[in-house]
């Protein structure tokens, strides 16, 4: 993850689209700039990109055709990440663009530095997700399947959110946990933060599930601005290194599930 992201635009106003590649220009590699969806989808297939900045209105074939017509040549593997940018926030073109499974949404007129910023957290979220399913792979390749239950799973968990400087008075710290153990025993759940896995926690706890993002967010913060550095780059080193700042929710419980499920298969091996 260490050469620039390559990324296309896809924007029916020429001008707009070749401001915006020019801004990005420094921190990401501009695969292309088109300017309607049978060039989107030309390029997208010839370039490859990482990423894609598509806005709903392009001429001959609108945004979101341009993404369906990509699903059915590309494989998941070549697939990029879309971006969705629209300045119309109607409740039937959100519910299209929900329905779509668009990696984000964001309306016009945004900040360039909003944009590359929701860039780099969707690869990097990507990227995780990657290392998960390639771990996956492995392990039934290699044919190891252990029984994590015969490992005191919540002990362990316990023991490292509060090694990360989260105290157990607050909220999160039970939030977080519940999390952790969730993401452990199902890898899947990360990709469903907010329609499975706050809510499966709220319901527990008896809250909701804004409450349970929120609560998380505030232990992150507190874990980042008390407890051991030398930990967090352990646990966190590209964040940290790479000048992010705090994780995400997602990318904070996700990261420390995968440590202690690859440290699991390791002591099972």
């Amino acid at each position: 993850m260490d050469k620039k992201l390559k990324v296309l635009i896809a924007d029916a106003n020429q001008t707009e689209s070749e401001k915006l590649a020019e801004t990005l220009a420094d921190e990401l590699e501009i695969a292309s700039v088109v300017n309607d969806g049978v060039r989107a989808v030309e390029d997208i297939m010839k370039h490859h990109p990482d990423v894609v900045v598509i806005d709903t209105m392009l001429p001959m074939i609108d945004g979101l055709g341009v993404i369906e017509k990509c699903r059915e040549k590309l494989s998941d593997k070549d697939m990029p990440s879309f971006i969705v940018t629209t300045f119309i926030g109607t409740q039937k073109l959100i519910e299209c663009i929900n329905h779509m499974e668009v990696d984000y949404c964001i309306m016009k007129p945004f900040q360039p530095d909003i944009l590359l910023h929701r860039i780099e957290q969707i690869t990097r979220m990507k990227y995780m997700n990657q290392q998960i399913q390639y771990q996956q792979r492995r392990e039934i390749r290699d044919s190891r399947n252990f029984d994590t239950a015969k490992y005191d799973i919540r002990q362990d968990v316990t023991k490292i959110i509060r090694d990360l400087g989260i105290p157990a008075h607050i909220k999160g710290y039970q939030y977080i946990r519940e999390g952790i153990i969730m993401a452990i025993e199902d890898v899947n759940m990360m990709n469903y933060i907010t329609k499975l896995l706050y809510p499966t926690i709220a319901k527990k706890y008896k809250t909701t599930s804004s409450s349970v993002e929120r609560a998380i967010r505030h232990a992150i913060e507190v874990a980042w601005n008390r407890g051991k550095v030398e930990l967090l780059e352990e646990m966190f080193g590209y964040t940290i290194s790479a000048g992010k700042g705090k994780p995400t929710n997602s990318e904070f419980i996700a990261l420390i599930a995968d440590k202690m499920r690859l440290d699991y298969r390791m002591n099972a091996s």
